[in-house]
């Protein structure tokens, strides 16, 4: 009865969990019927005594009806009874009502769970048990109430049994599958938990490792006490397991190598005691099964980190690879110089840091050094091996360098030329350059040829930097030098433009042409500002920023450009970092970077996803390996679900002018200006894609510590508006080579309200000022000029009135002429081309400081 009540109380707590909306009915059914068949077994225990009552309530029934009263009602009843026993003789027939024991699925899987020696219990989300073995039952134990105790109960009675069920419940929380393994009482056990739906519960697998870890321990002693035996021996003894983990070494080669315990070596692996990468070479030589005893003389390392040239002879026994160590004496040269330069050849061999290999005539391995297998890309270079096997799986190119190489070799040419060699999976290639030197004939023994192998991965790398820093720095130069110039003409056609539509009003035939006019210039500029902005001569006006405030002030004009079709999505954490950056070239990353993704996602649609958080110095450290200095950054995902992108693209996509949208769709300079944007902030970008699944753009932008006398931008949402009142007052001397822009820019001031005197360069300007007697509010001058520029115009008139203020305009970036100025001088900039209202309010803001 006891196990009936069990099984009742498994069945309710299913039936709980259903109307919880937990577990799915069909789920919860195939729980029930598989895992707790007993209950219907029990429920036929009693079923004579129901059978008893059900004879007293229908004899008591009888004798009612018995009555002739009652006639009509038996008359009903047996009506009744016959269509149900018609309709039961026909579910009969066709086999949906069936006689017999329930067995099947269920009772099987009962018993094949029950038959388990490890303990196996199901809780749910809050941690109840929703069922269990026979095995679980008896590792847990019952508690004072009779029950089954509990996960919970079993590993609460101790700090690690609970931290290790901390571990445990948030790793499975995450969908992860979690084991550990811990002392229980007097057992050992190991306990893995794993979702097994998405209502929430978990399958605990307990299995006791007891005997396992005992035996371990016990194989351990004896080889403990094997080693022992030897530790007077004149060698030192050592035992390693394929993975290259020391297992036990004994006293002599402990005191050799200055440890003070072979214990202690027991947490080395073999790559700490051997230099120069000959661990692998250990552990390949003692997996050829064609010699079963190896000798290789190469240096080991001790506790002090000295080298000590030793001789180690390799063999592998029952999956474990014994090392006998054998102190090796360097003799002078003198006497029988050739016994002695043996062993130091063989030592300088070993530990060259290029590869070297020795190969016959067919093109086999003779000798290979520690080197030479850890610069293949399996490092399988064993003797006896065929090295066109081991170099030309990757690539039959490689195979026919390689034998290209051999065959020059075989005839026995001179200056066999080298050749480059790529191993690896695209985007992570290795590199290898490899040089042939053929034997003379007649020379004696069986090498043909000799090959070494220099690793030259990290100098491609710096090629294709060096390359692309040297086209960044040609596309930069040509670019700077025709903006100047450029600029001025865009700076002429744009105000110009702003001067007739002072005169010609939205009703005017004329207006929607100068509109046109003004578009296309405005076009021609932000190709220019691309160009710069690529070859990092953009010019920035950084600003203290916060990230997160920014993304939620631009998410209306992001969804815009996304259209209806795409769901745009800002996931930003609290209290994010603080950086430095210009914030409308920092908008124009992020809205290049929305619209290649828009165009990546259309017609279908999808969801753009952009996410922020804050990188620690820590986590920083594990992408030095991709060229991130050490430092805190504010990271920007941006993330979209469309067709991704190929390898072959990837390479590509920060090139200049290269773009896979069709003709007229794309000037191929949006991610190239975006590139330099952000290398010119400090900051790195980094691309991933997968064809098919979506692209993924992880801005990087260094953290910015707040200086005493600074304060953080505020966002454009809580900026006050421009005031559009720009008329002013004030005498204002405006110095200008270019004769377009400067007509342009004395019409636009005096149209403010302002006394405008007008120079064409720096000598001129002198004149000028010398005539008012420095009587001018204001100079707004040009950078590059003949005969005087401007800085050198602003060092001359501050002389005379060091307060004088100065406004810069230039198509150059101000980074340009600020090496030429004190650190300490006072005057603002306005990058060309400009606009009326641009240059009105630089003007007001001035005077009016």
């Amino acid at each position: 009865m006891r196990d009936f009540l069990l099984q009742l109380t498994a069945i309710r707590r299913a039936a709980n969990l259903i109307s919880d909306g937990v577990m799915s009915d069909a789920r919860a059914r195939h729980l029930i019927n598989s895992l707790q068949p007993s209950a219907v077994g029990e429920q036929r225990g009693v079923l004579p005594v129901g059978l008893t009552l059900v004879g007293v309530c229908g004899a008591a029934l009888l004798a009612v009806l018995a009555s002739r009263a009652a006639e009509p009602l038996v008359l009903t009843l047996m009506a009744g009874l016959a269509t149900v026993g018609v309709f039961f003789l026909c579910a009969l027939a066709s086999r949906h009502i069936r006689f017999g024991r329930a067995s099947g699925e269920g009772e099987l899987l009962r018993g094949v769970v029950d038959a388990d020696d490890a303990g196996i219990v199901v809780t749910d989300i809050a941690g109840r048990m929703v069922t269990y073995n026979t095995a679980f039952a008896a590792l847990a134990g019952i508690n004072a109430l009779g029950e089954i105790n509990s996960v919970e109960t079993l590993l609460a009675g101790d700090a690690s049994g609970s931290e290790a069920l901390f571990r445990l419940t948030r790793a499975v929380e995450r969908g992860q599958v979690a084991a550990e393994e811990l002392a229980v009482e007097a057992r050992r056990l190991r306990i893995t938990v794993r979702r097994i739906d998405d209502g929430g519960l978990r399958l605990w697998r307990l299995d006791d490792v007891t005997v396992e870890r005992q035996r371990q321990g016990d194989a351990l002693h004896v080889l403990e006490t094997h080693l022992e035996q030897f530790a007077s021996a004149p060698v030192g003894l050592m035992t390693v397991d394929r993975d290259g983990q020391l297992i036990g070494a004994n006293d002599r080669l402990a005191t050799w190598l200055g440890y003070p315990e072979p214990a202690r070596l027991r947490d080395l692996k073999l790559s700490d005691l051997i230099a120069d990468g000959g661990a692998h070479l250990v552990t390949s030589l003692a997996a050829n099964a064609e010699q079963p005893l190896h000798r290789v003389d190469i240096d080991l390392i001790c506790e002090n980190g000295r080298r000590w040239p030793a001789s180690l002879l390799i063999t592998l026994v029952a999956e474990r690879i014994s090392v006998a160590v054998i102190e090796r004496v360097e003799e002078e040269i003198g006497g029988d110089a050739l016994s002695a330069a043996q062993p130091r050849f063989s030592r300088f061999f070993q530990s060259a840091p290029f590869g070297i290999a020795a190969v016959d005539a067919d093109g086999r391995i003779i000798s290979a050094n520690a080197a030479f297998a850890r610069l293949l890309l399996d490092g399988t270079a064993q003797r006896g091996g065929s090295l066109l096997d081991l170099l030309g799986k990757a690539d039959p190119e490689i195979t026919r360098k390689v034998g290209s190489a051999l065959d020059a070799a075989r005839e026995g040419k001179a200056n066999i030329a080298p050749f480059d060699i790529t191993l690896g999976a695209k985007g992570k290639e290795l590199n290898r350059k490899i040089y042939t030197s053929s034997l003379a004939r007649g020379a004696g023994g069986r090498e043909a040829a000799i090959l070494y192998v220099i690793d030259v991965t990290e100098a491609k790398a710096l090629e294709q930097k060096v390359a692309q820093s040297q086209k960044m720095e040609a596309v930069g130069t040509l670019a700077g030098g025709i903006a100047h110039d450029f600029n001025n003409v865009l700076t002429a056609i744009i105000g110009f433009s702003d001067l007739l539509l002072q005169t010609h009003k939205p009703g005017n035939n004329s207006h929607a042409q100068i509109l046109s006019i003004k578009s296309s210039a405005n076009r021609a500029a932000g190709l220019v500002r691309q160009l710069l902005a690529f070859s990092r001569r953009q010019t920035m006006q950084p600003k203290v920023l916060q990230t997160g405030d920014l993304l939620t002030d631009w998410s209306m004009l992001v969804n815009r450009l996304l259209g209806e079709k795409i769901e745009l999505k800002i996931v930003s954490v609290r209290d994010l970092w603080l950086i430095k950056a210009d914030p409308s070239e920092l908008e124009r990353i992020i809205i290049n970077l929305a619209v290649n993704a828009r165009d990546a996602m259309l017609p279908k649609g999808g969801r753009l996803t952009i996410r922020t958080r804050n990188i620690s110095e820590r986590d920083s450290q594990k992408l030095q390996g991709q060229g991130v200095a050490r430092g805190e950054y504010v990271l920007i995902e941006v993330e979209d679900s469309g067709c991704g992108m190929t390898p072959e693209v990837m390479a590509k996509i920060f090139d200049p002018f290269f773009t896979t949208k069709a003709v007229g769709k794309g000037t191929g300079l949006g991610l190239a200006s975006v590139y330099g944007i952000v290398q010119q902030t400090g900051g790195y970008i980094f691309p991933e894609s997968t064809p098919g699944e979506g692209t993924t753009f992880r801005l990087y932008l260094p953290r910015h510590e707040l200086e005493a006398d600074e304060v953080a931008e505020p966002s454009p949402a809580a900026k006050k508006p421009r005031p559009r009142d720009l008329t002013g007052t004030g005498r204002v001397l405006l110095v200008e080579d270019e004769e377009a822009v400067r007509r342009f820019a004395v019409a636009a001031l005096k149209s403010k309200g302002y006394e405008v005197l007008q120079a064409g360069d720096g000598v001129e300007a002198i004149e000028v000022m010398e005539a008012c007697d420095y009587k001018v509010d204001l100079v707004v001058s040009d950078v590059i000029m003949p005969e005087m520029d401007g800085p050198t115009l602003m060092k001359e008139l501050r002389k005379t009135d060091p307060k004088l203020k100065f406004i810069f305009v230039s198509g150059y970036p101000d980074d340009a002429f600020k090496n030429s100025l004190d650190p300490e001088a006072d005057f603002t900039f306005l990058p060309k081309p400009y606009n009326l209202a641009e240059l009105a309010a630089k003007v007001k803001e001035q005077i009016e400081a």
